[in-house]
C-alpha cells in the first residue's frame, strides 16, 4: 500500500512534467505551480509518520537540492549563446556587484528588526535568499543553445533580459556562498577579529578564484577533446555522446571541491568554456537536452517533495513578520535592489530593467544553502529560519509564475512593433 502510493504520487508527478510544458504554453501559470500545487494534495494522503518537510530532512534535501542545482548550472551554461566580455555581460556584474549584496543587507536588517534574529542568523537569512534560481526560472531564461543546423531564435538571442536573469542566475548561486559562511563564522566563530581575515582571503576571494579557474581549465581541455583531439575516439561531439553533460557536472563539482573551490562556480564556468571551445556546434544542443531531461526530473521531484512538506510541519513556525519578510523580498526588496544596480545600463531599456528587476525567481538554491547552513550549525532559529525560506519559495514560484509569460510576451511583442518593416 505504502509502495504503491509513493510510486502513484512520483508518476503523476512524472506525467505532468511531460505534459505541461506544452499544455500551459502562453498562459498565465507555470509548471511549478502545478506541481508545487500537486504536491501540497499529495502530502495529505502519502502514509508514514516520519515527516518529509526538509526542516526534518535536512541531510537528504541539502544533497538532492545539490545535485538539481549542480545539473541546472550545467545546463544553464550551455544555453548562454553570447561569448564571454566584461562589457557584453555587463548587466550581469551589476546585478552581482550592487543587487546581490543589497538584496543581502535588506533581507539581513529586515531579519534582525522584524524578526529579532541575531546577527548571525539574520546575515544567514539573507543570503540563503539573495541567489535567483537557475532550476525554476526557464520560463524567463533563455530557452536552449542556438546551433548551426537547428532552429535560432533571433528574438532570444538579442533578449537582454533573458540573458540578463540567465547569467545572473548562473554565477549567482555559487556567489551566495561566502556570506553564507560568514553567517557560520558568526555563529560558530566568536569575534570577528579571529577570522575576518581568513574570511575575506578564502571563502570571499580564495574559493572564488580557484573555482573559476577549475571551470574555465575544465571547460578548455574538453572541448579541446570532444571537438578538436587528432584520435576519433575522443571527438565525442561527432557521435554526439549526450552523457559528457552528466560526468562533466561531477567530475569537475569534485575537482573544485577537493580544491577547496566553489563547486557551484566551476561547473557554470566550465559549461561556458565548453560552449566557447566550438560555438555553433549542434552537440551543445544535445548535451542541453540530455542535461534538461535529467534537470526536470529532479526538479519535479524537489516541488512535489516541498509541496507535500507543506502539510508535514514545514511552515509550523511561520508567523506574520516571517511573511512579511518573504512578501517583502518578491515585491520590494528584490525589484528595487535589481533596479538600482541597472540604472544607467545601455544594453537595457527602462521597461527591461523594470521586468529584469523584479524576476528574480527564489527556489532550490535557496533550500540548498538553508540546508548546508542547517548541517553545519545548530541554529537556535532554525523552525523559524526554514519556514520563512519556504514561504518566500512558495510566493515566488506563484507570483512569478503568474506574471511570467504575460511580462515577456509583451516585451517581445514591443520589441517586435519597434523593429523596422
Amino acid at each position: 500500500m505504502v509502495t504503491g502510493v509513493v510510486y502513484l504520487v512520483a508518476g503523476v508527478g512524472l506525467l505532468l512534467g511531460a505534459f505541461l510544458p506544452r499544455l500551459l504554453r502562453e498562459r498565465a501559470v507555470s509548471a511549478p505551480m502545478v506541481v508545487l500545487l500537486v504536491g501540497i494534495a499529495a502530502g495529505w494522503f502519502l502514509p508514514g509518520d516520519e515527516p518529509i518537510a526538509p526542516v526534518f530532512q535536512q541531510a537528504i534535501t541539502q544533497h538532492v537540492a545539490e545535485v538539481c542545482v549542480l545539473v541546472s548550472l550545467m545546463g544553464v551554461g550551455l544555453a548562454i549563446d553570447r561569448p564571454f566580455a566584461w562589457r557584453a555581460w555587463w548587466p550581469t556584474w551589476r546585478l552581482l556587484g550592487i543587487a546581490m549584496p543589497l538584496t543581502i543587507a535588506a533581507v539581513a536588517l529586515l531579519g534582525w528588526w522584524v524578526l529579532a534574529l541575531s546577527p548571525a542568523a539574520a546575515i544567514l537569512l539573507g543570503a540563503v535568499l539573495a541567489p535567483t534560481d537557475p532550476v525554476l526560472a526557464s520560463d524567463v531564461q533563455v530557452a536552449g543553445p542556438s546551433v548551426s543546423g537547428g532552429e535560432e531564435s533571433p528574438e532570444e538571442e538579442d533578449d537582454e533580459v533573458r540573458f540578463a536573469l540567465t547569467s545572473e542566475a548562473g554565477l549567482n548561486d555559487a556567489l551566495a556562498f561566502p556570506f553564507v559562511w560568514l553567517a557560520l563564522y558568526l555563529a560558530t566563530e566568536g569575534p570577528i577579529a579571529g577570522w575576518g581575515w581568513h574570511w575575506v582571503g578564502m571563502e570571499l576571494v580564495g574559493k572564488i578564484v580557484i573555482g573559476a579557474l577549475v571551470g574555465l581549465a575544465s571547460g578548455w581541455v574538453f572541448g579541446k577533446l570532444v571537438f578538436h583531439a587528432h584520435w576519433d575516439t575522443l571527438r565525442l561531439a561527432d557521435v554526439g555522446e549526450p552523457l559528457l553533460g552528466l560526468a562533466l557536472v561531477a567530475t569537475v563539482y569534485g575537482l573544485a571541491e577537493v580544491l577547496h573551490g566553489y563547486g557551484f562556480l566551476a561547473v557554470f564556468v566550465c559549461a561556458v568554456a565548453l560552449r566557447a571551445a566550438e560555438r555553433g556546434h549542434e552537440y551543445h544542443g544535445r548535451l542541453h537536452d540530455a542535461i534538461e531531461h535529467v534537470e526536470s526530473v529532479l526538479t519535479l521531484l524537489i516541488l512535489l517533495l516541498l509541496g507535500a512538506s507543506l502539510s508535514s510541519g514545514q511552515l509550523s513556525a511561520l508567523s506574520w513578520e516571517g511573511m512579511l519578510v518573504g512578501v517583502a523580498l518578491v515585491l520590494v526588496i528584490r525589484p528595487l535592489c535589481g533596479w538600482l544596480s541597472l540604472v544607467g545600463t545601455r544594453q537595457l531599456g527602462a521597461r527591461e530593467k523594470v521586468v529584469t528587476a523584479v524576476f528574480g525567481v527564489r527556489g532550490i538554491g535557496s533550500v540548498f544553502y538553508m540546508a548546508f547552513a542547517t548541517a553545519q550549525h545548530q541554529w537556535p532559529e532554525q523552525r523559524t529560519l526554514w519556514a520563512t525560506v519556504t514561504f518566500a519559495i512558495v510566493l515566488s514560484v506563484m507570483v512569478h509564475g503568474v506574471l511570467a509569460t504575460p511580462a515577456m510576451k509583451a516585451l517581445e511583442e514591443r520589441r517586435g512593433a519597434q523593429q523596422p518593416v
